[in-house]
């Protein structure tokens, strides 16, 4: 199953800085069996959605993960980006990690990550940190091949 994971920052795409979130998340990806892409994208509402609708449109990837502009700076667009792109919403992921992330902060609800469906596309933002995405993933990660499964279906 193919994978892609955009990083969503205008410092890191303009070669400022690390991105550390990205690599974390495609690990992740990759450890699950997912054959993974990466792409650094700016906080661009159009932009990210451009990039949402040619991977699932075009590239054929089964999954999007995003990382990053999730949060409630003016910049951050990446969830309203994603609800541009989606055909229907799967609000069970996002939702889910919001509660996990309470578990670990009084800070998780902040975020403001969506995820849905784009044709046969499942498309989840994480948070923008490391550490979140690694409280996140467990409850991401047992859900994929049934996932993939599911929207592989006619």
């Amino acid at each position: 199953m193919r994978a892609a994971v955009l990083t969503i920052s205008t410092s890191l795409s303009e070669g400022r800085g690390e991105d550390v979130s990205g690599p974390a998340l495609a690990d992740l990806c990759e450890t699950a069996g997912l054959d993974t892409v990466r792409q650094v994208l700016p906080d661009d509402r159009a932009a990210i959605a451009g990039a949402l609708r040619r991977l699932a449109d075009e590239d054929g990837v089964r999954f999007v993960f995003t990382t990053g502009g999730t949060g409630m700076t003016p910049d951050d667009v990446t969830p309203e980006a994603t609800l541009d792109a989606l055909d229907r919403e799967a609000p069970g992921y996002a939702e889910t990690i919001r509660a996990e992330s309470r578990d670990h902060t009084p800070l998780g609800i902040l975020t403001r990550g969506v995820s849905g469906i784009r044709g046969r596309t499942l498309i989840v933002n994480f948070p923008g940190n490391p550490k979140a995405i690694g409280q996140s993933w467990p409850v991401v990660e047992p859900t994929l091949r049934h996932a993939a499964e599911t929207l592989a279906r006619e």
